[in-house]
């Protein structure tokens, strides 16, 4: 199973690929999609033929966003839900369901505890995908997602199998 991880942001949004053979997780790329400042629709529509290119040259079978959390800034908050949008909107649009996972859901699975930092996030990561090399920390969160997904993923299909 391919899983994409999408962080997502309007200035950068973050992308990891990993492959998932039974429990075993391997690095396939990871990076970031950047805007300029100026209007907001251009720069949505160069995120989203952006991400289109990363994701018909991986071809991931799911994706996972981190979910938005609303903070004091309104217009930053609703500025973030856009750019999320987009990053949901790709898969989307080729079929694929997108899981969709609290900040501290994705820490606590990679990293053991829900409120662990940026510095413990890429670092778990690193542990967990031995020889790495993360485009920055935007790229980290978007392949502990892709991480979080895959766990969860395998656990729910266990569950689905078990049931049967």
């Amino acid at each position: 199973m391919r899983v994409m991880g999408l962080d997502p942001g309007l200035r950068a949004l973050g992308w990891g690929v990993i492959d998932v053979t039974g429990s075993r997780l391997s690095h396939v790329a990871n990076g970031i999609c950047r805007t300029s400042t100026g209007d907001l629709g251009p720069r949505l529509a160069a995120l989203f033929e952006e991400l289109t290119l990363i994701w018909d040259r991986f071809q991931p079978d799911t994706a996972a966003v981190e979910q938005t959390f609303v903070n004091k800034d309104g217009a930053g908050t609703l500025k973030l839900g856009q750019a999320r949008g987009i990053a949901m909107l790709v898969p989307a649009r080729a079929g694929v369901e997108v899981g969709e996972y609290a900040p501290n859901a994705v820490k606590k699975a990679v990293v053991g505890v829900g409120h662990a930092d940026k510095k413990q996030v890429a670092h778990m990561v690193k542990m967990q995908l031995p020889g790495v090399d993360i485009a920055g920390p935007d790229a980290a969160d978007a392949l502990a997602i892709a991480i979080c997904h895959a766990h969860l993923a395998q656990s729910a299909r266990r569950i689905k199998q078990a049931l049967a």
